[in-house]
């Protein structure tokens, strides 16, 4: 099967199936019963694939332009074709109405373009296929369930090292996300070098002697859109945030640690390696930022 609708093609009329979830598939919107995916692809082959996640609140996006951004950019660097992001920002805000979601509630919208539908080689096919694009919108859980704190285990960082591509080739990602899971814990730290980068799917910061302190983007980490919204609130209400990441001895010591993420916002951890952060409670520095934070997005 070849993906023969683009993204600029007309759209469909709704899925058949009244009350069906509306997915967007290479420029349809669709019941998502209704996708299929070529076994071709190489985004199923190979994992040769970005996405973008944004979240919006009671239908109102959050820096959907910087996730934007940071969409054609993977896309540059994972050398596909970055015109097929041109289209893109009217779905994401579509998917919403589509599925009724535009009024109420907190609410995802998970994109990905794959390299598209080509016979399997590990080099880029010479037949430029076109991408193959998919989108779909679901709500996210209430982060207010982890204001009071969320455990996390520290591994070694596994990944490629292209971590501020996002990609759609997670297993390492996964691997130790799962690893946290089976420790009762939220979330993995990752580490490398002897220091502290990001979680499995957050960004990372920690308070050392009253200093926060995060690390410097490098291709290492990725440059989370919610990490940069809260440096942004941190230094208007000026609080400085040094651009050092933690050793790995130090963060057994921090006075705080906390995580951001597009649908966690800013969450404390209390809890590291089965020991408490701190006091064991979320700190006032943390406490702040999540405050700052919810006053910049306007929830």
């Amino acid at each position: 099967m070849t993906n023969t609708v683009t993204a600029e093609s007309p759209i469909a009329q709704p899925a058949s199936a009244a009350g069906s979830e509306i997915v967007y598939f290479d420029g349809r919107y669709v019941a998502k019963s209704e996708v299929r995916v070529s076994p071709d692809d190489r985004g199923f082959l190979l994992g040769d694939g970005i996405y973008e996640v944004a979240a919006a609140y009671d239908g109102r996006f959050i820096a959907l332009d910087r996730h934007m951004d940071r969409l054609r950019r993977s896309l540059v660097e994972a050398r596909i074709d970055s015109s097929i992001a041109d289209p893109l920002e009217t779905v994401f805000q579509e998917l919403l109405e589509r599925n009724g979601f535009a009024e109420s509630g907190r609410t995802m919208v998970y994109l990905q373009v794959t390299r598209g539908v080509a016979p399997r080689t590990h080099a880029f096919p010479k037949s430029h296929p076109r991408p193959t694009v998919y989108a779909y919108a679901a709500p996210f859980p209430n982060p207010g369930d982890m204001t009071s704190g969320v455990g996390a285990i520290t591994r070694p960082d596994m990944r490629w090292s292209r971590c501020d591509i996002k990609t759609i080739s997670l297993i390492a990602n996964c691997m130790a996300n799962q690893e946290a899971k089976e420790n009762g814990a939220f979330e993995a730290i990752l580490i490398r070098d002897g220091v502290v980068l990001e979680g499995t799917h957050t960004s990372f910061f920690g308070v050392v002697h009253g200093e926060v302190r995060t690390a410097p983007l490098s291709n290492l980490i990725l440059p989370g859109v919610t990490r940069e919204l809260v440096i942004q609130a941190a230094e208007r209400a000026g609080i400085d945030i040094r651009f050092q990441p933690l050793t790995e001895a130090e963060v057994e010591t921090a006075d705080e640690l906390f995580l951001t993420g597009t649908t966690t916002e800013v969450v404390p951890v209390t809890t590291l390696n089965g020991k408490p952060v701190g006091t064991g409670s979320p700190g006032p520095l943390t406490m702040r930022m999540m405050s700052l934070y919810r006053e910049l997005i306007g929830v």
